[in-house]
């Protein structure tokens, strides 16, 4: 396919492909879908190789947020059955987070529910990060702790904080369908904050929430201009008592179809497969790997993700190696660090989780698979042995 070779050939070149040239990515047909994912692969392996990347999340403040997004189970009104508890203290993110590192996790993603965080918290999330730090060599750690204010990157960046992760989610042109109590516009200053703070700023989207192909386009962009160094992929979770709880629009091929158009839009940045692969991509999980240079080891927020030995696995079995702690994840081209951050469940609360099967013809509605959205009961805030 002619679009194919171009698409690829500006992806080595780093170079942005049209947006007419995206939305035929997303256009192509189920017959054409090895053809894409070979294509997006070709880039992927240029700048990452076969090194996949491992991310753990810890949820430090789980429910009860102000915020009314509508794809979070944590939002203000939700009624999904999640875990619920007030800040874990530092020793006890500590200890969640070596089980992961102990997983093959490179980096440590500290999340917490919230508009954003006050002074106090940020002083709280700092002995938190210092905590891990001490007991764990090397490990990175991304905070995302909402829209921030005035000097809390700083401080954040001072306390040993690696990257900061703050979702744009949507398009703007459609953020307000989904959030009413903060604008798209602050989220995009947030990440400029992060940035100007020195972290490595990670932002990314959540695909499944009734989006058109423009929409989906329209963020890959805006993202692309916003040049984070690492750009999760969230597939909704349909959480029961949601407002989102009956969007089911997603079949494994249309999840593959939008991991390679953003790779050909952000060739050379983390693109990391986030919540959701596991309900949506399901069987299909170890194409993405062709695509993504990046992923989340076991559980999410709220929701629980299949066992970390599972994914383990998965990366050997599929031909990929898990990234070593020694290794610098980015391109020599871009950010010093060379790191970039994960997503959570679905944005500024909730992004994804759990497996699945049947796949729908193109153009049906998938067949919704509430038998895959398990709620985390392990882990952080429980007395349970968390997956990883």
């Amino acid at each position: 396919m002619d679009l194919l070779n171009t698409l690829v050939d500006k992806g080595l070149r780093r170079e942005l492909p049209t947006r007419e040239e995206a939305l035929a990515v997303l256009a192509t047909p189920d017959d054409d879908l090895l053809d894409v994912v070979a294509a997006a692969g070709k880039v992927r392996r240029q700048w990452f190789g076969r090194r996949v990347k491992l991310n753990y999340l810890v949820n430090l403040k789980s429910g009860l947020c102000p915020e009314d997004c509508s794809y979070c189970s944590q939002r203000l009104g939700s009624k999904a059955e999640i875990l619920k508890y007030t800040w874990l203290k530092p020793d006890e993110a500590s200890k969640a987070a070596a089980a992961g590192v102990a997983g093959g996790a490179k980096r440590v993603c500290l999340v917490a529910s919230g508009r954003g965080p006050t002074d106090r918290d940020v002083d709280r999330v700092s002995e938190t990060i210092e905590a891990i730090k001490e007991q764990n060599e090397g490990v990175e750690v991304c905070a995302c702790l909402g829209l921030l204010s005035d000097g809390q990157a700083d401080r954040l960046r001072s306390a040993g904080a690696d990257a900061y992760n703050h979702n744009l989610n949507t398009s703007e042109g459609t953020y307000g369908d989904i959030t009413t109590t903060h604008t798209y516009a602050d989220r995009v200053e947030t990440v400029q904050q992060a940035q100007a703070a020195g972290l490595s700023a990670c932002s990314g989207l959540i695909a499944g929430m009734g989006e058109s192909d423009a929409d989906l386009v329209d963020v890959v962009f805006s993202l692309r201009e916003l040049d984070p160094d690492s750009v999760p992929v969230n597939f909704l979770i349909p959480f029961e008592g949601t407002p989102l709880a009956k969007e089911w629009n997603l079949t494994p091929q249309r999840c593959l179809r939008i991991l390679a158009m953003v790779r050909f839009v952000c060739p050379d940045v983390e693109v990391r497969l986030a919540g959701g692969r596991e309900v949506h991509l399901r069987s299909m999980q170890p194409l993405a790997l062709h695509l993504v240079n990046s992923v989340f080891l076991g559980d999410y927020l709220t929701s629980e993700g299949q066992a970390g030995q599972a994914d383990l696995d998965m990366i050997a079995d599929a031909g990929f190696e898990v990234e070593g702690a020694g290794t610098t994840t980015l391109p020599a081209h871009r950010a010093p660090a060379g790191a970039g951050c994960g997503s959570h469940d679905g944005g500024c609360a909730p992004c994804g989780d759990a497996p699945g099967d049947a796949v729908a013809e193109p153009g049906e509605v998938p067949a919704a698979r509430t038998d895959l959205v398990a709620v985390r009961r392990r882990g952080a805030g429980t007395d349970l042995a968390p997956n990883a």
